[in-house]
């Protein structure tokens, strides 16, 4: 074989392999943030049913404010009607996802302020294991969230650097969307020192 030949037929190998070992990793690291966005899914559906158990706790409080909780129930209705598969990540998607979960986030918190004037509630056992295992949910929430975002990170490198990137657009694998703040987390909390004073 001439010289020429060999060294393209070395480049087809060398490109082939490298091909290869490009699809590979980008199958891997979609494959890390399918598993990580699984986990997230999960602890948010452990926050919904735990609101569940909440509001039928709450509910047995003769009194307990109706609109209250027919808010929390219409936002964990919407919350888990949206259904994200882990291939269609994109910023729109994302986003529409992120904002029923705030929804819910808002109605669960005016729920819990709104139990304070409620003794009976404040003394009852099941509430307070509930609202313990909701804040611990909620930490498990937050570093299921850092750790997708970290694994979308990643991947999304990957994805968008050369020459990782030929291969990405030739097989299809498209950037995934982050988890972002809420709006209302760049606004600091309005803290009130009145304690009170007439």
């Amino acid at each position: 074989m001439k010289k020429g030949t060999l060294a393209i037929v070395a480049l087809f190998l060398l490109f082939g392999v490298y091909g290869c070992n490009s699809y590979n990793g980008l199958v891997g690291k979609e494959t890390t943030v399918q598993d990580l966005w699984a986990k997230v899914q999960t602890q948010y559906q452990r926050r919904a049913d735990l609101i569940g158990n909440l509001v039928k706790t709450v509910q047995g409080a003769a009194d307990f404010e109706k609109s209250t909780l027919t808010e929390v129930i219409q936002a964990r209705s919407a919350a888990t009607q949206i259904k994200l598969d882990a291939n269609d990540l994109t910023p729109e998607n994302m986003a529409k996802y992120q904002a029923a979960q705030d929804q819910l986030s808002g109605s669960l918190s005016r729920l819990l302020v709104s139990v304070e004037q409620y003794p009976q509630l404040k003394a009852n056992q099941n509430f307070l294991e509930l609202q313990a295992q909701l804040e611990g949910t909620e930490n498990r929430i937050s570093v299921a969230r850092d750790n997708f975002n970290t694994g979308v990170k990643d991947y999304n490198l990957s994805v968008k650097t050369f020459p990782t990137n030929i291969m990405a657009k030739i097989f299809g694998f498209a950037e995934k969307a982050f988890f972002e703040a809420t709006a209302a987390s760049q606004n600091a909390p309005d803290i009130n020192f009145d304690f009170g004073k007439k």
